[in-house]
């Protein structure tokens, strides 16, 4: 075999490799990739089964255990997402604070979230919720 040749089998072995590679690393991600949606549009944009994060404000009032699972309602001023989930909510979660909750939208009613997280201190909410809050002329933090 020429060496002219044998560089060119090398080059074809390694594109393979890289290809393979790349395939199961995206593969291996497509669980971990959440898309985050305002309440307002989770229903209308989110796909049935696909993991997503909903954001926004703890609806005042809306906070209630039942049968061991917390739910509450998310709100960006335009639209409401109810929320059940199973477990300890994070210690700054409340009403009127902002939060985010993951899981896979089933388009149901009702929100499953497998995960919940609150804001880590006053400065913190979702980029997406801070403009459309922003939008409506709803924003309370800093400009």
């Amino acid at each position: 075999m020429r060496k002219s040749s044998r560089r060119l089998v090398v080059i074809a072995v390694a594109g393979v490799l890289l290809s393979v590679a790349a395939g199961l690393t995206l593969y291996g991600l497509q669980d971990s990739v959440a898309y985050f949606y305002a309440p307002s549009d989770v229903a209308a944009k989110a796909r049935v089964g696909e993991r997503v994060r909903v954001g926004g404000l703890v609806e005042e009032g809306s906070v209630a255990r039942k049968d061991g699972a917390l739910t509450f309602r998310i709100t960006n001023g335009a639209g409401v997402v109810a929320v059940r989930y199973e477990g300890d909510p994070p210690s700054l979660f409340g009403e009127n604070e902002g939060v985010v909750a993951e899981g896979v939208w089933r388009g149901e009613e009702v929100f499953a979230a497998e995960r919940v997280l609150a804001k880590h201190d006053e400065n913190y909410m979702p980029r997406e919720v801070v403009e459309a809050l922003k939008e409506r002329g709803e924003w309370k933090g800093p400009q």
